[in-house]
């Protein structure tokens, strides 16, 4: 009796597998049904996924929704991205369905009402899928089950054959939730019959041990329902809600322009009056985005120039108060050019590090300008006599005659300057510069000594030797004195 009632069910089962896979095929590939009680399934209403099934894919652009708090939408031409604080989306700035021209959107994510835009979009994909792949994955799943029942009536095996059973039962009751609910209906009824034959397997196999397993039919989720594509005057309007959006001035005025090329390309199919007031707002919003532009690079020009001069001359304060002009001025205008204030102030920051630097510098050097002063006076009387041997250095680098007299002023010269050198301990500044003196005098020394011998000996060569020594003499004395010029005046900023 338990055998011819499990034998009953698996019928009851089989026929229903079949049905169901003659269903997904089509109308057309309905086979005639077996001998048997058999189980009646009805096919689904579309309103199970709260949207039309039988849309073809053809007319199916990606057109999703992004609902902003004030309770207007954008159109989004396929997925969204949402990053950090920032939402970025392609728009559709154009009514063409096959070739809609398309603007890249970034506004604030806390503009955007979540939860109307993702429920949106969850229908939007829904509505794709039942148009595309639904009776395909249907059929697949129906096969699979099906397949599984099949395998029962070939196995003699009664725990495999539950085992098979309630991995089927498994299978499509976790299918609906990850496939928008389609035929939900229908798997609820199959669900119910794969119950009735697990029960009757159990009784059949003699256990008195059941697991009830309760599964309840989790509720259709809730779809937010299919907006038409926007038409030209909802295009030109959401444009404008954009840049409206959008904290780029440059982006603003791209999407205001775009916008107002489309009021002039769609002038003849809209209404006269809104055309006209339309464009005479957007005209205007333009027109104030470009005079703001002006107002600010005016000041960013004013503000840099009068933050440098004042760097230049190490006022540190002046600098500090071109950034507190920057702020109220920013203030008067309405702070509406964040991203242009932040670079002035950056700029000016990096200026008054530079002012604090040059003061830094200049109190340094205030501190050590007597010692500085002190080694120039030392050394004075010491230059005196370098810069009156430069003519005749310079006859020597020429070759144009040194007699006996120039040499001797060189030579007594250079030992009497050496001497000082040697005698003086330069300031940490200078210790370049006093090396450069004493390179000079030694060369200017062997200028001398050489020009001598060439002399006694007749060789051009020596003479040429000399006429070397002669000019790296003054290139070290010019280099020198330049230096200590250069050390003897504050601190200058580095151009």
């Amino acid at each position: 009796m338990n055998g011819s009632r499990t034998a009953g069910v698996f019928l009851v089962c089989l026929v229903t597998a079949g049905r169901l896979n003659a269903q997904a095929a089509g109308p057309q590939a309905v086979a005639p049904q077996a001998a048997g009680p058999q189980v009646a399934v009805p096919r689904a209403a579309p309103s199970q996924a709260a949207v039309p099934a039988s849309v073809a894919a053809a007319d199916l652009a990606p057109l999703f929704r992004v609902f902003l708090k004030d309770h207007t939408s954008l159109v989004s031409y396929g997925e969204m991205a949402r990053v950090d604080d920032r939402v970025v989306f392609s728009m559709p700035t154009s009514s063409s369905d096959a070739a809609p021209q398309l603007q890249l959107i970034n506004i604030p994510s806390d503009t955007v009402d979540w939860e109307r835009t993702l429920n949106y979009a969850e229908s939007v994909r829904a509505l794709r899928y039942l148009a595309t792949r639904a009776d395909s994955d249907y059929a697949l799943l129906t096969n699979e089950i099906a397949q599984a029942l099949n395998d029962v009536s070939l196995t003699n095996d009664p725990a495999r054959r539950l085992a098979i059973v309630e991995q089927a039962r498994k299978a499509l009751a976790d299918w609906p939730a990850s496939h928008y609910n389609y035929k939900r209906n229908e798997i609820q009824q199959m669900l119910t019959t794969l119950d009735e034959a697990i029960a009757s397997m159990r009784a059949a196999s003699g256990s008195d041990t059941f697991d009830l397993t309760l599964v309840a039919a989790a509720a259709p989720p809730s779809f937010e329902p299919i907006i038409p594509a926007p038409g030209p005057r909802e295009v030109i309007e959401q444009t404008v809600r954009a840049a409206q959006l959008t904290t780029t001035p440059a982006e603003r005025v791209s999407l205001l322009t775009v916008a107002l090329n489309a009021l002039d390309g769609e002038a003849a199919n809209l209404p006269t009056d809104w055309v006209n007031a339309t464009r005479l707002q957007v005209r205007g919003q333009i027109a104030s985005e470009l005079e703001t532009d002006r107002k600010y690079q005016a000041l960013a020009s004013r503000m840099l120039q009068l933050a440098s001069a004042r760097a230049q001359v190490a006022d540190v304060r002046g600098v500090q108060r071109v950034m507190e002009t920057i702020r109220a001025n920013d203030k008067a205008l309405g702070e509406l050019r964040p991203d242009a204030v932040a670079s002035m102030i950056a700029t000016v920051e990096d200026q008054l590090d530079g002012a604090r630097r040059l003061r830094l510098e200049r109190d340094r050097w205030a501190l050590r300008a007597p010692e500085l002063r002190a080694y120039r006076s030392a050394l004075a009387s010491s230059l005196d006599r370098l810069q009156h041997m430069v003519p005749l250095l310079e006859d020597i680098k020429a070759l144009s005659g040194s007699g006996p007299d120039a040499i001797g002023v060189i030579l007594d010269g250079t030992a009497k300057i050496q001497k000082v050198l040697a005698s003086l301990e330069p300031p940490s500044e200078l210790r370049d510069v006093h090396t450069l003196f004493t390179s000079a005098v030694q060369l200017a020394d062997n200028a001398a000594k050489i020009r001598r011998e060439a002399a006694l000996t007749g060789s051009i060569t020596r003479a040429w030797d000399a006429s070397s020594a002669a000019a790296g003499a003054l290139m070290l004395f010019t280099k020198g004195r330049t230096d200590l010029l250069v050390a003897l005046k504050p601190p200058q900023v580095s151009q």
